[in-house]
């Protein structure tokens, strides 16, 4: 008998009540969300109160302005992270149905997206104020490892975003028809929990190093230098993640049974990898240059 471990029985929802004949529930994801957003408000916030991270002991901004830009950060996270995943995973389903793109709540945000959302949304705030545009882009990197931490967390609890089948003694077995759905498997199928590998690795290893860079090594006072790490560090993270992570329904067929986004004889890439590229070498690139300037 095949080693691996129940799934908890955590209800998506912490508590829902009914009026007027609507229910309105409070979940796990989106409580993530909520204290993910201010935990990485509180961090930046607190470094801007400590001039002796900065360059010329000089912070990038005040804490009034960090309450500024959060509003900026939140709405290139959400249609980010929305208009990401409907590009990124379903264009052809959103072009068909594009109503839904609306329907936040049914569920279909990408990483990725929510990246390019915060990057360009920070990018005009920074114009508008006259502000440092990658010392900020550094700030917004060192407040991000909780949300991320606590997301992956709600993911697990949500039973989604599940890895590949394994028969190591850690696979979990998902509840959902979709997650039990292997065919070359017998019984009861366990797979990789790669929303609780992806926690550990973009959210606490990645967060706690950043962190530790910013107050120990005065990393801040190198332009770029934290936001490339995350950059770089998410990337390679996520890339190897993507190894077990069990791929996008659409991307699978009888022929690419690994659901590759692009590959050559089998061999190839997920769109998740391929997304990851670009953030790796723009990471290296920002640590290069970081490295190369005095503080």
């Amino acid at each position: 008998m095949i080693a691996m471990l129940p799934f908890p029985d955590i209800s998506p929802e912490i508590f829902s009540i009914s009026l007027f004949g609507t229910t309105f529930a409070l979940r796990w994801y989106a409580l993530a969300y909520i204290v993910g957003i201010l935990l990485g408000w509180r961090i930046v916030v607190r470094a801007t109160r400590t001039p002796r991270l900065w360059k010329n002991d000089t912070p990038v901004m005040t804490p009034a302005q960090v309450e500024d830009l959060l509003f900026w950060v939140i709405l290139g996270v959400i249609l980010g992270g929305r208009l990401g995943y409907v590009l990124f995973y379903q264009p052809g389903f959103y072009l068909a149905n594009p109503m839904r793109i609306l329907q936040l709540w049914e569920g279909g945000m990408s990483f990725h997206g929510g990246a390019l959302g915060v990057i360009l949304a920070g990018w005009l705030y920074t114009l508008r104020h006259r502000v440092a545009t990658i010392s900020t882009g550094d700030m917004v990197c060192l407040g991000l490892a909780p949300g991320l931490f606590l997301g992956r967390l709600a993911n697990f609890i949500n039973a989604e975003l599940w890895g590949r089948p394994t028969d190591l003694p850690w696979g979990v077995a998902f509840p959902t028809d979709a997650a039990q759905y292997c065919p070359d498997v017998a019984g009861i199928c366990a797979r990789h929990p790669s929303q609780l590998y992806e926690a550990l690795l973009e959210g606490l290893i990645l967060g706690s190093l950043l962190i530790w860079m910013a107050w120990r090594r005065g990393a801040l006072k190198h332009e770029g230098l934290i936001g490339g790490t995350f950059l770089a560090g998410y990337g390679l993270a996520r890339f190897a993640v993507e190894f077990v992570r069990q791929p996008d329904a659409q991307f699978v067929s009888e022929g690419n049974p690994l659901g590759l986004a692009w590959h050559i004889n089998g061999y190839g890439l997920t769109m998740g990898q391929i997304l990851c590229v670009p953030m790796i070498l723009v990471g290296l690139l920002l640590i290069l240059r970081a490295r190369r300037r005095p503080a």
